[in-house]
């Protein structure tokens, strides 16, 4: 038995244990979404638009990441509502920021492992880096989405007379306090990810400013930047679409 196959194992035991069948559940919607990541990996290498591939693959990730979770219908409804405009404005962020910075491709650090080696595969690296960027904020999106849709969902089934301002103001409370537990969540995860990478090119002796503008660092460095801003915006966007949903109802009461 490999490690990785022993890792899920452990994994999916946990998630049963502590999560019951919506362990299970989440554990099925991780292995479905890991497919359709790599289906879309498949699509890119056989020529296929690599962003309007990737910006579909997206949408289906938050559909079945969102709708698979334990949320109400009206929380998972305005998730993923609140998850498809971010996704809209962080794609049209990242298409001129990853153009402008020019980070796509290789870095001179990566000459000896691809000498010998063709890089005319006929993809722009520079549509792969959007679409790692745009990936890369998926799981944060969604995870922030939900959160702030359930909390303010359950708010609503404590106090059925709350308007929809009271509502709005205290989503926007809920976001503060996960706001923070979500940007450090990527940030470390990026640095952590990075770590190696970080001290191979202090070991080159590149300084500060070389290390932050080298190509494979600014890269990565970009997209989970992009990732905080997303996160950020979705906490007013999510309660605003709530706050819309509870003033019709109220019209219609």
């Amino acid at each position: 038995m490999g490690t990785i196959t022993l890792l899920f194992i452990i994994l999916l035991g946990l998630m049963l244990f502590v999560g019951g069948s919506q362990g299970v559940s989440a554990f099925l919607s991780m292995i479905v979404n890991f497919g359709i990541v790599f289906f879309t990996i498949v699509l890119i290498a056989f020529h296929f638009p690599p962003i309007i591939v990737t910006v579909t693959a997206s949408v289906v990730v938050l559909a079945i990441t969102i709708f698979w979770s334990n949320a109400s219908d009206n929380a998972s409804t305005t998730a993923f509502f609140g998850a498809l405009i971010i996704l809209t404005l962080l794609v049209l962020t990242i298409i001129p920021v990853e153009y402008w910075a020019k980070v796509g491709g290789f870095g001179l650090e990566d000459s000896e492992e691809l000498e010998g080696l063709s890089v005319l595969v006929g993809i722009n690296f520079t549509k792969v880096a959007i679409c790692t960027a745009i990936l890369t904020s998926l799981g944060a999106i969604a995870e922030a989405a939900i959160a702030i849709a359930s909390g303010l969902d359950e708010i609503l089934t404590v106090h059925k007379e709350i308007t929809s301002d009271q509502l709005f103001s205290d989503g926007i409370e809920i976001g503060k306090e996960i706001i923070g537990t979500a940007v450090n969540t990527l940030f470390f995860g990026f640095f952590g990810n990075s770590l190696a990478l970080f001290i191979w090119l202090n070991g080159l002796g590149y300084s500060f400013g070389s290390i932050i503008n080298d190509k494979v660092f600014a890269n990565d460095l970009i997209a989970i930047v992009l990732s905080l801003i997303g996160v950020v915006l979705t906490i007013p966007i999510t309660t605003w679409i709530m706050a819309m949903r509870r003033r019709r109802s109220e019209r219609v009461l």
